[in-house]
């Protein structure tokens, strides 16, 4: 990895590359990781506000509704049945498949997969990250290149209806997000395997994988390898 965020000597793993990151700014606003996501709405307003010309520069057909101030380069290849509500930036060379929803802080690089049957809001994919198919995508981040398999699920609401809190790599403290609602926080280039669920504040560290059907909580470090300690009893 290059230089890495100023968080990252804190007790939390490493995550993203900002020599991979088109939204270095946003990140660099951020003091622990999970406030990136505070920074969210104001970095998209500023820029949609700085959007000279045409704000969208891809085809849109038939059967797609546009809804709100957005943001969309050119490149994307939109499919029938797709909703796009603002405030979303959508960047250069993005796939957004039939039955997509985006509802609203929505932040992506180039070449990311929005999928099939799949919900996003409040949220930030950096470049090639990929949600192909029945996931939901809510107040997380997905690293360069982190990919979530069928099915997987950002848990961002706790039952109990607490705010969420964080666990670092080095201490057992929990620490208050301040946030409600908070997802997962996956490194660039992580796999999840199809069906897992990440736990309100789970921190997965760059180059990790988890395994499918899993459960996943907590902070791990880079290049984890999770696995569901079920799917242990099968393996012959």
């Amino acid at each position: 990895m290059g230089s890495v965020f100023r968080w990252e000597v804190d007790g939390f793993p490493l995550l993203w590359d900002p020599e991979k990151n088109e939204f270095r700014i946003l990140f660099e606003k951020a003091s622990a990781p999970w406030e990136v996501l505070m920074c969210l709405d104001a970095y998209i307003e500023e820029k949609l506000q700085e959007v000279k010309g045409a704000k969208i520069r891809s085809p849109i057909p038939e059967g797609v509704h546009l809804e709100g101030p957005l943001y969309i380069d050119e490149d994307c290849r939109i499919e029938e049945g797709a909703f796009i509500r603002g405030p979303a930036w959508i960047g250069r060379g993005c796939e957004i498949r039939n039955g997509c929803y985006i509802r609203g802080s929505v932040l992506t690089g180039a070449g990311v997969v929005l999928g099939h049957a799949s919900e996003f809001k409040h949220c930030v994919l950096l470049g090639m990250a990929q949600a192909p198919h029945f996931n939901y995508v809510g107040d997380s981040v997905l690293g360069w290149h982190a990919h979530i398999g069928a099915g997987v699920i950002l848990s961002n609401f706790r039952l109990d209806g607490k705010p969420v809190t964080v666990r670092g790599v080095r201490s057992s403290d929990r620490i208050n997000s301040g946030l409600v609602k908070l997802g997962a926080l996956i490194g660039d280039e992580c796999e999840i395997g199809c069906n897992s669920v990440l736990n309100p504040g789970t921190i997965l560290g760059a180059n990790s994988s988890v395994f499918p059907l899993s459960l996943v909580s907590g902070t791990w470090p880079e290049f984890s390898r999770i696995e569901n300690p079920m799917m242990l009893r099968f393996k012959g």
